[in-house]
């Protein structure tokens, strides 16, 4: 049975309805404030079993680190020494370094930011994107101090009916 994740801008807050059918029928309503303009938002894959240590995993020390924390930082180092001059012209290729930045992050990518990647990936120049886009993004994920009218969305931890 799908789990599908829905954005209350309002409440600024990631929920997670269950449904019955692969799509729904019906729309949800937010379990904090009854609204019904919930926006949906790409959900983050779960993994099962248990969480190896960077030593477990990789004994040797050259594999992939975990999720999040110091690891992230050098991954995207990382990455970003992968990419070449060109690379860092091309929209494209920005989008997709960008894009699997923010899911190794494990922070939920918003409607916004979704949306920039997209066009990005299309070929978009990211500058007017940036122009266009920005005051969503920064209702969606706050300023660069984590505050402002949104901040980024919190995450439910109920899983409700759909």
């Amino acid at each position: 049975m799908p789990i599908f994740e829905y954005l209350c801008r309002p409440c600024n807050r990631i929920y997670s309805f269950l449904s019955l059918r692969p799509r729904p029928d019906r729309e949800p309503t937010c379990p904090r404030c009854g609204g019904v303009d919930l926006v949906r938002v790409p959900s983050a894959f779960a993994v099962t079993g248990t969480r190896k240590t960077a030593a477990q995993a990789d004994p040797g020390g050259a594999g992939e680190a975990p999720a999040g924390g110091a690891g992230l930082e050098e991954r995207a180092m990382r990455m970003a020494g992968e990419m070449s001059e060109a690379d860092a012209e091309d929209p494209r290729a920005m989008a997709r370094m960008m894009r699997r930045l923010a899911e190794e992050s494990g922070e939920p990518i918003t409607p916004a930011l979704d949306e920039m990647f997209r066009r990005m990936e299309a070929g978009e120049d990211p500058e007017a994107l940036e122009d266009e886009l920005g005051p969503r993004l920064e209702e969606e994920m706050g300023d660069a101090d984590g505050e402002g009218p949104g901040g980024a969305p919190s995450r439910d931890d109920g899983l409700y009916n759909l």
